[in-house]
């Protein structure tokens, strides 16, 4: 009922139902009633529902439910009682309208200072002085105010997405938006204050020049043409602004995350936190499962201990007695859920499929191979007949059935870890089947030339016993201690769970690009390092540590039994291997990683987990792995990056997009910041010497535009190589901007500044062309300033290929094939260029050029090319006056970001960006959400998912990583009460007593929960079968 009432769902009647009467449709019940019941919750609602029906059983009769079966599949009824009580699910929001979102944009302080002055210049160009026509009409600032209000609704649409985003807890702000962030600011402060200084030196210089040194009188009719003088000048500033502030960072982020996981998707990374894409790129340590991860999940029993014989691989089945055959086949059969099966293979020639849990599918297939069915067995046998069935779980490490026999008596089938169960066998079957007396001394050896050589060969044992009881001595069966015991062993199984092939080279490769790869799992210590050794995690002659779940928390912890940072910090740099773990054993270590500040940089951390109890640990980690096949549904949800192959070297490939995200981040900066830099100096120095700038707003906006969206469009799309593999991760402190890019940026900012500045005072002189330079206010575009402009932009496109490489390499086209987009873009924008320049006339300030003109434009746009071999040939190391840019945030700044997990974050740079009020900035901490074709293919993939075998299932015998030993569990404190089935055990009302005893039927409940409970009060009244409130939600 608390759930229930969590989950915020409302019921939404017709009106008219509304005014009915109190018990209308023949309903013993309101809407108005139910509706606050439902807003009650744990003790209270019981409590309302004891006071005003009676029981639950009298609020099901008045609703003509019933509490066990629910509503009757009846058509008319269901829709009767949808028009009393309305539909059952929570109304869409409307979304706001295109011209709402162009509205909340047009608020931004920047393009209200460009309406503004489009305003007043349109209306002043509307004003002839004496003498002169007024045919001219000053578009500039018109364009510039069409132009980019659409831009900036796009990040009014990306806030409407973002607040749609579901109800996922916060993390720490992701490291590259927050080094974006910073730096952005900085450049718009910069670009702020060199747009003041423009407009003051260009008001000052014409006040100067006009009224002292030509000593002219200030006349009323020449008011508007001096008005005319500083709203140009006004509108120089702005475009300088325009230019400087990095509005295209954002968009930047977004294409290049939202590229990258959509071809994540391709392998097999469905990533559901776009953030998680660009951690994984810095990535240090990757806490990994072993079972379908590392290894195939296709489990088979290779090796045997059967009546005193150990055999290496499967025994004829003319070698066993008949009595351990039948023995066998029953305890395997029985004891194992009847969901798991072997199905033939669908293609000829392929393997037997496995279905369901894949410890008992090897079980299952060692019967097969033993020339036995089980299916007979399950069919003389249904599951409707157990007695008694005990589930497995981490604490008893085993699984029993009991059923009973013929004479009335009890057989209980038992299997488990081999040296956990062996320790309750005191009996053996030998060569005859018969019993013989199996003392500790007998264990001690069994465990020594059977078990340990087993996990040495990477297998994991099992063991399976029985034990009869005659119907005289019928046991207390609550007392599971005291039935599961006194065992007789049948046999002690090895079952194989191959490497994946392609494993071992993963993991070269992120001990390579110095990633940590640790085991975490539940299997023997000997068997772990076994996988471990053939997946290549541990080398000989290394100095590592292995682990048992056991010896780790005996090492972290102090006198008291509590985790010491210190302790753990000793711990965990050589730790490579943590077997029989518990997930709150994996929680500590991931914890304690993060926690730790013993290296020079925070370690970033992956983890991987697919049961419910990894969803602490999925959460802790700054990128969560969920197993998109064998999951649950609760890890899926705790995860950021779901692996729908389970497989190892998928993280891999992840790691290598997280790299290219940032990679591809640094190139756009790169190129974008080159142009940053020209553009301004050229408009500043050219306006203050020439009263004009030589590039025009409208044309400073097509270049925004082209270093902007083009760029981030192009520049965000290049494909991963395995180069990014063969480099140490860049850490949280890397900055943004390197040396060897600011040594790119300044070079490339010489050579076109070179250029421009001699193209603007001996240009003219050079084509034999008009001087374009003092031109009259509303005088015809002039081809001086055009080939200025056309120039300008074609050493940007081919500076746009210099900008894909940024550590130095000299081949600048290696793979520009491989990436149609970037080609597609900058040959777009060479075609627009030219009908921009021929055709774009006086709004685009452009006067046609001929093909020598071109020519000379192209000439110069390749000497980029040229150039950027001379800048690669000097050496950064030399350039001690080059300084790195885009540092992250310091260390003051992370205190604050590091909060607890679903506490809000105040994020300092959103506050700095408040006081500036740039609507475009505010994409950068809004990136999860702004591409809704994630969310998308989110929801797709998740339908086509296959979904893993029921986790309720009686019969559930769980694999690693939850077959675990965890003797310190009553020592450990669950992690914010998560731990849901040991709470569900200790506060469950008892079952029921059925005349079976079997408690199959506990199963058969329908549990209605919310995403994100955590309160152990909600946990009792929502999740225990048994309660009446479970029984209200059900028949509901």
């Amino acid at each position: 009922m608390g759930d229930v009432a969590n989950s915020s769902i409302e019921f939404h009647p017709k009106p008219q139902q509304q005014r009915e009467a109190p018990h209308a449709g023949g309903f013993g019940c309101t809407l108005a009633e139910l509706r606050s019941l439902m807003e009650l919750r744990g003790a209270e609602a019981l409590q309302k529902v004891q006071e005003t029906y009676g029981d639950v059983g009298g609020l099901c009769r008045r609703l003509k439910t019933s509490p066990t079966e629910g509503l009757a599949d009846n058509t008319n009824d269901l829709e009767k009682r949808r028009q009393i009580y309305g539909q059952n699910f929570i109304p869409p929001k409307q979304p706001k309208t295109f011209l709402q979102l162009v509205w909340e944009a047009l608020q931004d302080v920047t393009l209200i200072i460009l309406e503004v002055a489009a305003i007043v210049s349109l209306g002043l160009s509307f004003y002839a002085p004496p003498g002169e026509e007024s045919d001219a009409k000053k578009q500039d600032g018109a364009v510039a105010m069409e132009m980019q209000p659409l831009k900036s609704a796009e990040g009014g649409e990306m806030e409407e997405r973002e607040r749609k985003k579901a109800n996922v807890p916060k993390k720490e702000k992701s490291v590259l938006q927050g080094k974006l962030t910073k730096l952005a600011v900085q450049i718009g402060k910069a670009g702020l204050v060199m747009s003041a200084i423009t407009v003051i030196i260009l008001v000052l210089y014409f006040v100067i020049e006009t009224f002292v040194v030509d000593g002219r009188a200030w006349l009323a009719e020449c008011t508007p043409v001096y008005v005319q003088y500083f709203v140009k000048f006004f509108i120089i500033g702005v475009t300088v602004l325009v230019v400087a502030v990095p509005e295209g960072l954002p968009l930047a982020v977004t294409i290049s995350l939202a590229y990258s996981v959509k071809k994540m998707m391709r392998d097999n990374n469905l990533v559901r936190h776009l953030d998680a894409c660009e951690t994984m790129g810095n990535a240090t340590a990757i806490c990994s499962d072993k079972t379908g991860t590392l290894t195939t999940n296709r489990m088979t029993v290779v090796q045997s201990y059967l009546g005193d014989t150990h055999y290496k691989e499967v025994p004829a089945p003319s070698a066993l007695t008949p009595k351990i055959l039948d023995l066998l086949v029953h305890a395997i059969s029985i004891n194992s859920a009847y969901t798991t099966k072997i199905l033939p293979p669908e293609k000829e020639g392929a393997l037997p499929r496995q279905v369901g849990n894949k410890t008992e599918c090897a079980l299952l297939g060692f019967v097969l191979d033993l020339k036995q069915d089980f299916q007979p067995v399950r069919e003389q046998i249904p599951e409707d007949k157990l007695y008694k069935v005990y589930t497995f779980n981490s604490v008893r490490k085993s699984m029993s059935t009991v059923i009973r026999m013929p004479d009335s008596g009890f057989r209980l089938f038992s299997k488990g870890a081999s040296e956990i169960l062996l320790k309750k066998c005191t009996n053996i079957l030998n060569s005859n089947g018969e019993l013989r007396s199996f003392r500790p001394r007998d264990r001690d050896d069994m465990v020594k030339k059977i078990i340990e050589p087993m996990a040495c060969d990477g297998l994991r044992t099992i063991c399976i016993a029985y034990r009869d009881f005659s119907a005289a001595q019928e046991p207390d069966w609550d007392n599971e201690n005291e039935v599961v015991g006194d065992l007789t062993c049948i046999a002690v199984v090895g079952i194989e769970d191959p490497v994946r092939p392609e494993v071992p080279e993963a993991i070269r490769k992120c001990q390579r690009a110095g990633i940590t790869v640790r085991m975490v799992t539940g299997d023997n210590i000997n068997t772990a390092r076994a996988i471990a050794a053939k997946c290549g995690i541990i080398q000989p002659g290394e100095d590592f540590l292995c682990l048992e779940g056991k010896e780790f928390n005996r090492r972290i912890r102090n006198e008291k039994g509590e985790i010491e940072q210190e302790r753990l910090d000793k711990v965990w740099p050589k730790l490579r291997v943590l077997a029989r773990s518990s997930p709150t054993d994996k929680h500590t270590l991931v914890k304690g990683i993060i926690d730790s500040s013993t290296g020079e940089q925070r370690q970033v951390v992956a983890v991987t987990g697919d049961g419910t109890n990894d969803g602490p640990a999925l959460k802790k980690a700054d990128v969560g792995f969920a197993m998109g096949i064998a999951g649950t549904d609760v890890a899926k949800e705790a995860s950021d990056i779901i692996l729908t192959d389970d497989n190892f070297t998928s993280i891999v490939k992840a790691v290598m997009w997280g790299r290219n995200v940032y990679d591809s981040i640094s190139k756009f900066l790169q190129f974008q910041l080159t142009v940053n830099v020209v553009a301004v100096i050229v408009a500043f120095t050219g306006a203050c010497i020439t009263q004009d700038s030589p590039l025009k707003a409208v044309q400073m906006l097509w270049v925004n535009l082209i270093m902007d969206t083009f760029a981030s469009l192009a520049l965000a799309t290049e494909p991963p190589t395995e180069s990014l593999l063969l480099r140490k991760p860049y850490g949280r402190d890397k900055p943004l901007i390197s040396r060897t890019m600011m040594k790119n940026i300044l070079g490339h900012a010489v050579y076109q500044l070179t250029i421009i500045f001699t193209l603007l005072f001996v240009g003219e002189l050079f084509f034999d062309i008009d001087s374009g330079r003092n031109a009259p206010l509303h005088s015809p575009p002039s081809e001086h300033y055009t080939i200025i402009f056309n120039t300008f932009v074609m050493m940007q496109l081919f500076n746009e290929i210099n900008a894909r490489k940024i550590h130095g390499e000299r081949n600048v086209f290696h793979g520009i094939f491989g990436n149609p987009i970037f080609c597609t873009i900058v040959l777009g924008t060479f075609a627009i260029q030219i009908v921009i320049v021929q055709f774009g006339g006086k709004p685009f300030s452009c006067s046609p050029l001929s093909t020598e003109q071109w020519l000379w434009c192209l000439f110069v746009g390749v000497g980029e090319l040229v150039w950027g071999q001379v800048i690669a040939t000097i050496p950064t190391s030399q350039l001690k006056c080059l300084k790195e840019a885009g540092h992250g945030p310091g260390k003051d700044e992370m205190t604050d970001e590091e909060l607890a997990e679903g506490e809000e974050e105040i994020d300092h740079a959103e506050r700095e960006l408040r006081r500036g009020q740039i609507l475009w900035f505010r994409g950068l901490n809004r990136i999860q959400t702004q591409i809704r074709v994630v969310k998308a293919f989110r929801s797709s993939l998740y339908e086509g998912l296959e979904k893993p075998e029921s986790k309720t299932s009686i019969h559930n015998f769980m694999a690693t990583p939850e077959f675990l030993i965890n003797d310190y569990t009553h020592n450990i404190p669950l992690i914010d009460d998560t731990d849901v089935d040991e709470n569900e055990e200790r506060l469950r009302a008892p079952p029921p007593p059925s005349p079976n005893q079997n408690n199959n039927a506990i199963d058969s409940g329908v549990y209605l929960t919310t995403r994100g409970t955590k309160s152990a009060t909600s946990s009792v009244f929502s999740s225990g079968p048994a309660s009446p409130l479970h029984s209200v939600e059900t028949s509901l």
